[in-house]
This record gives structure tokens, C-alpha cells and sequence, in this order.
């Protein structure tokens, strides 16, 4: 997987047009002149946790001594249950969370940016390419930047896209996770065969 695929995968997994209608509904309840302030601090927060889990999911790994195959699986079983919820949505959104006071951390920050799919994609990535990590963080940092500027202009969005063109992106959205998410689970599966016949 290259740098662009890489991207590719993270963004679609940020799912920001997806939160675009979960972070409306959490901003609404905080002064106009916070929102912005607040955004910017959890997607910051978001980035930090998704950047550790990065650079820690190789020590992770080999601390719960899993091979790479039931990695691969796994997280392509992962990808697959979460673009299924993006096809076909449940209220309240992918984390059924409802709307509350000035968020910290939670929820905005995890689990709608780092939720538990994106940490595991991240663990995944370090593990296939531990000598990547400069490519796997350009990756992660130019799919959070996509989706922050997506999010920092969510009102932009949700005019323009309404509420019917914000599911249907995102339903195309899920289909592609869909497509990478069975790529995924097919080349752990592989890799594990060749590793028990070879």
C-alpha cells in the first residue's frame, strides 16, 4: 500500500462528511464564539491520539505477540462492519451518541475522529510497514487535514450537500471501505495459507 492508498483508506474510515451532522448537532449547544476553538482543540486532540497509537501499535502487537496475518483479518473485518454501518446507517449516526455540553476529548475527539476503526487501521499500518512510519504519519496527517477542513466548514457542507447528498456520499464512501476492507481480509487470508503450506 503507498502513501496515496494509505490516505485514501484513513479518510474514508474519519468518515468526515458522515460526522458532518454529529458535530453540528454538538456545536450547536456551545457560544458561537467557542465553536470554532472548540473544533480545532479536539481535532488536535484527535490527531495526537491517532499519532500515538501509530507509533505505539507496533509495541502493541508484539506485547499481545499477534502475527501479521490475524492483524490483516482483522482489520479488514473491522473496515467491513463499520462501512456497512456508513451503507446502511443506524439514528443517531455510526456512534449513537447524543448531543450533550462543550465536548472535551469525548466525543467529538474519540470516537467520532479516532474511533476504534481508524486506531486499528493505524496499528495495522505500522505493523505491515514498521520501517514506513514516515510515510504511514504523511498519510495520517493528510487525511486528518482533509477532514478537519471538511468539518471546520461543516455549515459550508451541510448547505451545500443537504441532508440527502451528505447520505449519499456517504454511501459511496462506504462502498469503497467495503471494497478495501475485503482486499484487506483476502491478503491476511492469503498470507496466512502460504504461511502454513510454505
Amino acid at each position: 500500500m503507498d502513501i496515496l492508498s494509505a490516505a485514501v483508506m484513513l479518510f474514508l474510515i474519519m468518515d468526515p462528511l458522515g460526522n458532518l451532522p454529529v458535530f453540528a448537532s454538538i456545536l450547536r449547544h456551545i457560544d458561537p464564539k467557542k465553536r470554532r476553538k472548540v473544533l480545532i482543540r479536539e481535532l488536535l486532540f484527535a490527531l495526537v491520539i491517532m499519532l500515538m497509537f501509530l507509533y505505539a501499535g507496533e509495541a502493541i502487537l508484539n506485547f499481545l505477540s499477534l502475527r501479521s496475518e490475524s492483524v490483516s483479518i482483522a482489520g479488514g473485518i473491522i473496515l467491513f462492519l463499520i462501512a456497512l454501518k456508513m451503507i446502511f446507517p443506524q439514528p443517531g449516526g455510526l456512534t449513537g451518541l447524543p448531543a450533550g455540553e462543550e465536548p472535551f476529548i469525548v466525543p467529538m475527539a474519540i470516537p467520532l475522529m479516532a474511533g476504534p476503526s481508524i486506531l486499528a487501521a493505524l496499528i495495522l499500518l505500522a505493523h505491515t510497514g514498521p520501517n514506513r512510519m514516515f510515510e504511514w504519519t504523511v498519510a495520517l496527517i493528510s487525511a486528518w487535514g482533509v477532514s478537519s477542513i471538511i468539518l471546520m466548514f461543516y455549515k459550508a457542507f451541510n448547505r451545500i450537500l443537504g441532508d440527502k447528498g451528505l447520505t449519499a456520499v456517504e454511501r459511496l464512501m462506504g462502498m469503497v471501505l467495503v471494497m478495501i476492507s475485503v482486499q484487506m481480509l483476502l491478503d491476511g487470508v492469503a498470507k496466512y495459507l502460504s504461511a502454513v503450506n510454505g
